[in-house]
């Protein structure tokens, strides 16, 4: 597959291919077997999973198409290196993998440069990461990965605090229809605590016209410091609702404080 002529700008995602899970299941037991045209096929069939990732990255001013043909690297490593005895969805496996490659490539043409004794050294803590994830299916410690490639875990750190990507709190993780989660809301609150806001009695009697799982919500998420994925864990809903749900009960608030 040609993938230095792929054009992104103003491509129509669907039309590219999707597959279905009985043709990724019928298609990864021909790639085990050696089968280089369903390796081909499987390319295609996620081709949407990197045009997605890449475009958390359209604000590194990197060309679209360097970045897409990088994600693609990426992808096929995940292709050639996914287990399927894990009873892990291949995206799941796939989307980190891609957006490593991504980052290594951003870092590698970085004007900012990372000694190579670093990089060598935070490379080959990724490396022994994504094995070691792979062998237990969950991610390992900066122990477990320092223990793996002999270093101190001081070292690993370093390295790999040198080599990091800054991401914006607001860089979009995750969509579900028109609500976007953003990185800063996964970011726990642990200084906005109830002693810091009980005192507002405007608030408490704003809060006080909320529904009652909204209140709940808002209570969770400001007085208890909790995180949008640890609130819908709480009251068993999905994550996209809390949010949903969280955005209206602090307009409905405003509406109360203004």
């Amino acid at each position: 597959m040609a993938l230095n002529k792929v054009e992104i700008c103003g491509v129509n995602t669907a039309s590219l291919p999707l597959l279905t899970n009985e043709e990724k299941e019928e298609l990864f037991i021909r790639i085990e077997q050696g089968d280089q045209e369903a390796r081909e096929q499987y390319i295609k069939g996620n081709l949407r999973l990197v045009l997605s990732v890449i475009q958390r990255f359209s604000g590194s001013n990197e060309n679209a198409d360097d970045l897409f043909q990088v994600g693609c690297i990426g992808l096929m490593k995940a292709i050639d290196n996914f287990d399927r005895s894990l009873n892990v969805k291949f995206s799941t496996y796939a989307v980190p993998m891609i957006i490593g490659e991504v980052r290594r490539y951003l870092r590698d043409n970085n004007s900012m440069r990372v000694s190579r004794s670093l990089r060598d050294i935070a490379y080959k803590a990724i490396t022994a990461k994504e094995a070691l994830t792979k062998k237990f299916n969950k991610e390992p410690t900066i122990e477990a990965i320092a223990e793996e490639i002999e270093m101190k875990k001081e070292d690993v750190l370093f390295a790999l605090d040198a080599i990091a990507t800054p991401l914006s709190l607001y860089e979009p993780v995750y969509q579900d229809g028109g609500d976007t989660l953003f990185l800063m809301d996964q970011v726990k609150d642990k200084k906005n605590k109830e002693e810091l806001w009980v005192e507002s009695i405007a608030l408490k009697d704003a809060m006080e016209h909320l529904p009652e799982r909204e209140y709940n919500i808002i209570k969770l998420r400001f007085f208890d410091g909790k995180t949008q994925t640890e609130v819908a864990d709480e009251i068993s809903i999905s994550q996209a609702q809390v949010s949903r749900l969280e955005k209206n009960a602090l307009k409905h608030m405003k509406h109360y404080l203004d």
